[in-house]
């Protein structure tokens, strides 16, 4: 899902990073880098389904000590080398990693993942995903309570949570906080391939972990808002959130100017 990657990366850029790298399947690469001239690409080899290989390993692990942090998840399908890939990501010591889509997928069919982890580990799931997360890892039932699940799960897996949806729930072993920006609209695809861009670019410009993710859900929400009074709510796309995303810092540094 070509998309996916694009619009992190793009998202990665208004966030303030200064460079910003995509890796992505060999046959999705073109799609990926027509998408934005601003990023540049990495083209990794591929299986019969277009889904990355174990073999990428070493591009991928050369990206990583190139860079400040980093993403897996949007548009990456899910098999066991891309869970292998995820495995091996997750014990690198000390490394920034946010965890989206099928990347939390692959992490579920883990097992016992938190015992192998040494990253700093921000997960980012939907209701949906968060479930599969929960089931891979932990034999109680699920609460049915956003903000127990979040800070629970947080606390068996010492990542920081980003429990997505409306007042989305972030946690980590020792504070909670719930997001209050945000609207009905953005309950569409690609929204949090967008907040997964923003959180990592957050992140690779030094901010401490949960830091960085109540920032990136507070100021995606904000998107949102802005871009739902121009075109409203019903015809909301992400991309609309994306080109929100400059006048949502802009109003963050200097509250008193208008959009």
């Amino acid at each position: 899902m070509s998309g996916a990657a694009a619009l992190a990366g793009r998202a990665a850029l208004r966030a303030g990073s200064g460079l910003v790298r995509v890796a992505t399947a060999r046959s999705a690469q073109p799609v990926v880098a027509a998408l934005e001239p601003c990023y540049t690409t990495i083209s990794l080899p591929e299986d019969e389904a277009g889904r990355i290989v174990l073999a990428a390993i070493d591009a991928v692990l050369g990206a990583v000590e190139a860079n400040d942090a980093v993403a897996i998840g949007p548009g990456l399908g899910v098999s066991g080398d891309l869970r292998k890939v995820v495995e091996i990501l997750i014990a690198r010591a000390d490394l920034p990693l946010v965890i989206d889509g099928d990347g939390l997928n692959n992490l579920a069919a883990l097992g016992d993942w938190p015992g192998r982890a040494k990253a700093r580990i921000i997960l980012t799931p939907h209701p949906g995903e968060m479930k599969r997360l929960w089931r891979g890892l932990i034999r109680e039932d699920m609460p049915a309570d956003r903000q127990a699940t979040a800070v629970q799960f947080a606390e068996r897996t010492g990542a920081v949570v980003a429990l997505k949806g409306a007042e989305t729930v972030v946690a980590d072993a020792e504070r909670l906080y719930v997001n209050q920006t945000g609207n009905p609209g953005m309950a569409t695809a690609g929204s949090g391939d967008v907040l997964t861009g923003v959180i990592v670019s957050l992140l690779g410009q030094g901010l401490p972990a949960f830091d960085a993710v109540v920032l990136g859900v507070h100021i995606h929400g904000f998107a949102g808002d802005i871009a739902a009074g121009r075109i409203g709510q019903i015809s909301l796309i992400a991309t609309d959130i994306l080109e929100a995303l400059c006048d949502a810092f802009r109003q963050l540094q200097d509250p008193d100017e208008a959009v």
